[in-house]
């Protein structure tokens, strides 16, 4: 947890809280077809500058990814999600999220049910650049009412490590 919270502070000191490009893909992808750049190593760390991150932005933004999976770690992994519209909610059983918002704004709604892949009885409140959200394990969340579009590194750990 400590290092996942390291690389959480990390990503937000290095991007900050801006980005760029234009719109991606809505929606959710199946997690197979995340596409992944480098595996995490165990022996030193990894640097993403402002720079490379806007590249994977405008990459993204010619493929039509929703996802791209910047890191994976097995039990953890650093995302870019960038949707253009409303997706699926869904719930993690055994995986936290944290997202920092880079651009963009929409509506994230927590909690409740979910039925017909939309959230029953929850909470919604308003996303925007800047924005720092943690979603614990079990939590139904979705995203709805994006203006354009809306960009945020999701930083994720799995809680059933032994």
């Amino acid at each position: 947890m400590r290092t996942s919270m390291l690389v959480t502070a990390g990503l937000i000191a290095v991007f900050g809280i801006s980005g760029a490009g234009q719109r991606g893909g809505a929606g959710r992808g199946a997690e197979s077809q995340t596409v992944v750049l480098e595996q995490a190593p165990t022996d030193h760390s990894t640097a993403i500058p402002k720079e490379k991150l806007e590249q994977y932005l405008k990459d993204m933004d010619a493929k039509q990814l929703a996802t791209l999976r910047m890191i994976e770690g097995g039990k953890f992994n650093v995302n870019i999600r960038r949707i253009s519209g409303a997706e699926t909610a869904l719930v993690h059983p055994n995986t936290i999220d944290t997202w920092v918002v880079i651009e963009g704004a929409g509506t994230l709604t927590t909690g409740g049910r979910i039925d017909n892949g939309k959230i029953v009885g929850g909470q919604s409140h308003r996303l925007k650049a800047g924005d720092v959200e943690f979603i614990p394990a079990g939590l139904p969340h979705g995203v709805s009412g994006v203006e354009g579009h809306i960009t945020w590194l999701n930083i994720r750990w799995d809680n059933d490590w032994k």
